[in-house]
């Protein structure tokens, strides 16, 4: 009876949603959710009507409930991030579109709108990269302004905004470059051509530098050394020269036993090599830092590789 008695309110609820009286069609759902609340229908009509009314924090938690409700339901997750967009929490508007994407991947309305979001969060970061930079520039930090507007801009080349103050900041970062080159101690400036190389994905080029610089260099605990050796692991690793990987990585630990990169690098390359102990001896040490020395995306990470080390140390013990 109380179905009956709920689709009845719903029937009314929809005749005054095409007059476009939503605040008598709210009336009319809620009333229907409070004798039935397991039907998504009214959820997602009532939803509709706050989103007529520019009510989005009630059309949110609707588009929610919908979810809750029937996770099948694929317009409770365009409602849900229909409302999140509106309120400008485009990050939870994009993850309601992924998962809605993942019950329906056909879904006009969601790739639509995952089109659409992913454009404005790319915007929201340009003008983030574009405010940053301005903040350098009032600092007179023309170093941190150029390399902001950099990273803006390989995100947006066309952007007219990055690019008129890159016309101003490119030429003052580059006089800058040149005197902070010239006043490099010789071993630092084969450093940073090292570097150079790296950022052009010219591997081999960088771990010759690399190997000059720490040739020319006679204490190899210090930090200009340890760099090398880091750079020059990464350099392996992206080459898949994994036991060269390890053996730089074990350099650089020798000296500074909790470095972060090293401990993953190496741990990474000890996976390829299929020496899965080693491997998760490291990661586990990189986990027992703590989230707050070695970041969120690390942590997980090496969480991860435990899990899966663990799941293959185990297999090969049974097999």
């Amino acid at each position: 009876m109380s179905k009956a008695a709920a689709q009845a309110l719903k029937s009314e609820g929809n005749g005054f949603f095409k007059t476009k009286c939503f605040a008598e069609a709210i009336e009319k759902y809620t009333a229907a959710i409070e004798k039935d609340p397991t039907d998504v229908t009214f959820y997602s009509n009532r939803s509709a009507c706050y989103a007529a009314l520019d009510m989005w924090t009630e059309a949110a938690e609707d588009g929610r409930q919908c979810i809750i409700t029937d996770k099948s339901f694929v317009k409770g997750y365009f409602r849900a991030a229909l409302a999140q967009q509106n309120l400008g929490n485009l990050d939870a508007a994009l993850d309601a579109v992924k998962r809605g994407l993942g019950i329906d991947s056909t879904s006009a309305d969601l790739k639509r709108m995952s089109r659409e979001l992913e454009e404005s969060l790319r915007q929201r970061k340009v003008e983030s990269f574009i405010t940053q930079a301005e903040a350098h520039l009032d600092k007179g930090d023309v170093t941190s302004a150029y390399k902001t507007l950099d990273a803006g801009m390989r995100l947006d080349p066309n952007s007219k905004a990055l690019n008129k103050i890159m016309e101003t900041v490119r030429p003052k970062y580059e006089r800058a470059e040149k005197h902070r080159l010239a006043s490099l101690d010789p071993k630092e400036r084969i450093k940073e051509e090292g570097d150079t190389h790296f950022k052009d994905a010219k591997f081999e080029a960088a771990i010759k530098a690399y190997t000059k610089c720490l040739d020319a260099i006679s204490d190899k605990s210090s930090e200009l050394a340890i760099k090398c050796y880091n750079n020059r692991a990464a350099c392996h690793k992206q080459l898949s020269n994994f036991d060269d990987t390890i053996g730089d990585s074990t350099a650089v630990l020798e000296y500074k036993p909790d470095d972060v990169k090293a401990l993953m690098r190496r741990a990474q390359a000890f996976e390829a090599c299929e020496r899965y102990k080693s491997s998760l001896q490291d990661v586990r040490q990189v986990i027992a830092l703590g989230m707050d020395k070695v970041g969120k995306p690390t942590y997980d990470l090496a969480n991860g590789m435990q899990h899966r080390l663990n799941k293959v140390i185990q297999q090969l013990k049974s097999g």
